[in-house]
């Protein structure tokens, strides 16, 4: 009897699954069509065409999206899961072909053409099926995954063609050559594709297994290394190197070797961290170097700014932060020029000085914006230790760098501004002079090769530009201020002092205090009064104080609802802070005999001294009061010779000396006082107590004398205009070579005095004296 070629079968399709014939199998089948499918095989013989889906994503498939090969097979069993899923026992049975498709109630049936097999066994079957099982088992002995039960089961089948779909069926393959492997009816062929994948599978798992033993060293590797690391730390414990070194000290070699140090700081660090890998943690030593190479790897060797050479730009930034000091802004900007041509010109070295209040500080600050460098601050006031500037030796207990190292660290550039606040404050004791440690730093020719005691390696300063502040130029040592390029700061006239609290100090008192500019309005007569009847002082500190405190009062009134809105006036700056401080205009207010008006100079900037000599019977005794220096009172012993040796012309008795003692007062006696400026005044108020002839009330003076009655320059001439000036004097008497100081005036203030240039005495009394003796 023939067998059936073809039949009509319910098709299953399966996801990622193949079935080989002889092959038993469990199936989980959810899909609604592949239940229905099965429901009617369990009705009738149990048979089933189980292929293969092309794609396992595709949910309800197509004829197109099944191989045309799959497998007749008979299920055995059929559970239903708890989960809706039906459990299938499958065993493949034979290979097939679909001839076509046909749907019928919600499933495929399919017309099948059966693939028959020649499963007669020649020699070259027998060598195959030897090469397979060969395979297979170096496959095994490779994989560890198969049983050596599975390989016995597999070495008593005879069948050529079922031998290498069980082979097969046990591979982890994928469903594409799984198929291949099915759709391989001629048994030779199928041997030889099995015997190929067993081929390949044994050289990846070979690979596999190389690569395995590769990482398995290296894993071993680094185990040993930690074992290592581990005894090393318990060793280093037992020695008192409790944290261990060897990564921090690796660390620290790599910033050596990247950082921008010269070749021969770099190898003093190195040397050092040689060292200090070699001390335990617990010696005192080792803490030293650790700081040491900290200061090395911290300080900017070769990192700079780029200066910002834009001129007008400099000018705008100098003149929105300050007002007037057209000097110093003139200095910084010729900086700039000089610069921009040159490109290698040297840091200089300015020296501001002027009263407290005058912007110094902030000046410098502003330079540092115009140029684009970084600003750093160090204040030398008190200082009286050369080791701060210098730095100390390493061998002392918690030595450190001096301030400009330190002031070099804050900057991280070498070309910063940096700003060496109150010079003239610094002072020296047994301890050292640290003035002279600031001569090689403020020397361009010298800095370099700046040499801290700590560092101990030359350090260059050559880019800084440095700035310098002083009150006063008479306690900084001369070959110090031989260094440094002077510029000299006066104090504020009355306008610029209103500029400065309405562009500046106010908004931003405003600001502080929480108040809006609608809130606080201040009075252009306000600004005035307040400056002229509640400030005495040079620069503008005290002013934005008084400034504050009637931001502070205004905030008051309008927190408590009094006012919406405080506008400050003369009548409200009264009823704020009080009856005024100052009368504005300190010119005597009638003309007085043995009464003269001088200028002084102080760190405070200009005043007016009123010299008073009273005459009394007696033997000729001088006496001077007010707390006089011994310059003042040298000064006023050779006005009072030379008013004896001119007696006669001045009119004057010429035994007046045997007859009266003279008592010289200088008012305000608990102010020290001194200098030899005031010696003009005093022989003017001198002469006139002698003759009777009134001082004009209207005339202020300052020069030194001498014993023939020549006038002498004198310094501060500006700051000594501004308080006359202020005090309300409209005549100046001055040295006749003081002339050439007049152009550094403000035009406001040569507007409204009257200058008499004098070299001898007796010009000064025909300017100041009235011509009729009472």
């Amino acid at each position: 009897m023939d067998p059936i070629r073809t039949r009509t079968i319910p098709l299953l399709p399966l996801r990622g699954l193949i079935i080989y014939p002889t092959v038993v199998l469990h199936l989980d089948v959810g899909r609604e069509k592949s239940v229905e499918a099965l429901e009617k095989v369990m009705m009738n013989d149990h048979q089933i065409f189980l292929a293969a889906q092309k794609e396992i994503s595709i949910e309800e498939p197509e004829a197109d999206d099944i191989y045309e090969i799959g497998t007749i097979s008979t299920v055995k069993q059929m559970l239903k899961l708890p989960n809706g899923t039906i459990r299938i026992l499958v065993e493949g049975n034979q290979r097939a072909r679909i001839q076509s498709f046909e749907k019928t109630d919600g499933h495929y049936e399919v017309e099948v053409e059966l693939l028959e097999e020649d499963e007669t066994i020649d020699l070259e079957k027998q060598a195959f099926m030897r090469k397979a099982l060969e395979q297979f088992e170096g496959y095994i002995k490779l994989s560890k995954k198969i049983t050596e039960e599975t390989l016995a089961t597999v070495r008593d089948i005879e069948e050529p063609g079922r031998l290498a779909d069980i082979i097969s069926s046990h591979l982890p393959l994928k469903v594409k050559q799984k198929q291949e492997i099915l759709e391989a009816v001629n048994v030779v062929e199928r041997l030889r594709l099995v015997v190929q994948i067993l081929n390949n599978e044994q050289e990846v798992l070979g690979l596999e297994k190389k690569i395995g033993q590769q990482v398995k060293r290296s894993m071993e590797r680094t185990q040993k290394e930690y074992y290592l690391r581990e005894q090393m730390k318990a060793i280093q414990k037992e020695l008192g190197d409790r944290d261990g070194k060897e990564g921090e000290v690796e660390d620290l070699r790599e910033k050596i070797e990247a950082s921008d140090m010269p070749e021969q700081v770099r190898e003093t660090a190195l040397k050092e961290l040689s060292r200090y890998e070699k001390i335990p943690a617990s010696s005192a030593e080792s803490g030293v170097i650790r700081n040491y190479i900290d200061w090395l790897l911290t300080i900017p060797w070769k990192a700079e700014t780029e200066d910002k050479l834009d001129i007008q730009r400099a000018q705008k930034i100098l003149d929105e932060a300050h007002y007037g000091l057209e000097k110093v802004k003139e200095r910084v900007l010729e900086y700039l020029s000089v610069q921009k041509l040159t490109r290698s010109l040297k840091g200089p070295i300015l020296c501001l000085v002027g009263p407290p209040g005058v912007g110094k500080t902030s000046l410098a600050r502003s330079i540092a914006q115009s140029l684009g460098r970084h600003f750093v601050r160090v204040s030398l006031g008190g200082v009286r230790d050369e080791a701060e500037i210098r730095g100390h030796r390493r061998t002392y207990v918690g030595a450190m760098p001096g301030r400009i190292i330190q002031g070099m660290k804050k900057a991280e550039t070498i070309n910063p501004v940096f700003l060496l606040d109150e010079i003239d404050k610094m002072s020296n004791d047994f301890r050292g002079d640290p003035s002279a440690a600031m001569l090689e730093v403020l020397d361009p020719e010298q800095n370099n090769t700046f040499s801290d005691h700590y560092i101990e390696e030359p350090y260059d300063l050559s880019k800084v530009m440095f700035i310098t502040t002083a009150n006063t130029v008479q306690t900084i040592p001369q070959p110090l201020l031989d260094r440094m390029e002077l510029i000299s700061i006066a104090g504020y006239t009355e306008v610029e002092k209103q500029h400065i609290a309405s562009q500046h100090l106010i908004p931003r008192q405003i600001e502080l205090h929480g108040l809006k500019k609608a809130q606080c309005r201040f009075k252009e007569e306000g600004i005035l009064f307040l400056i002229r009847r509640y400030t005495r002082e040079a620069g503008v500190r005290n002013l934005e104080r008084r400034i504050a405190s009637i931001c502070r009062k205004a905030a008051k009134l309008i927190v408590t609802g009094e006012k919406k809105q405080v506008t400050i006036s003369p009548s409200m700056i009264e009823q704020l802070l009080g009856k005024p401080l100052y009368s504005y205009g300190q010119a005597e207010t009638e003309d007085q005999v043995g009464v003269a008006t001088g200028l002084a100079y102080t760190a405070y900037g200009g005043d007016t001294l009123s010299i008073e000599v009273s005459l009394l019977p007696g033997k000729g005794k001088l006496t001077l009061t007010g707390k006089l220096g011994d310059v003042m009172q040298e000064s006023a012993q050779a006005a009072f010779s030379y008013v004896r040796s001119r007696a006669e012309e001045l009119g004057i008795d010429k035994d007046f000396y045997e007859k009266y003692d003279i008592h010289i007062h200088v008012p305000e006696g608990a102010t020290p006082k001194d200098g030899p400026s005031a010696g003009i005044t005093m022989a003017t108020a001198l002469v006139s107590a002698l003759t009777g002839r009134p001082v004009k009330k209207e005339v202020g003076m300052t020069g030194e004398i001498t014993l023939r009655g020549r006038v002498l320059p004198i310094g501060g001439l500006k700051e000594k205009t501004l308080s006359a000036h202020r005090a309300g004097l409209t005549t100046i008497v001055i040295p006749k070579e003081n002339e050439r100081d007049l152009d550094d005036l403000p035009e406001s203030v040569r507007e409204d005095l009257s200058f008499y240039p004098v070299s001898h005495l007796d010009e000064v009394l025909k300017h100041a004296l009235r011509g009729d003796q009472v």
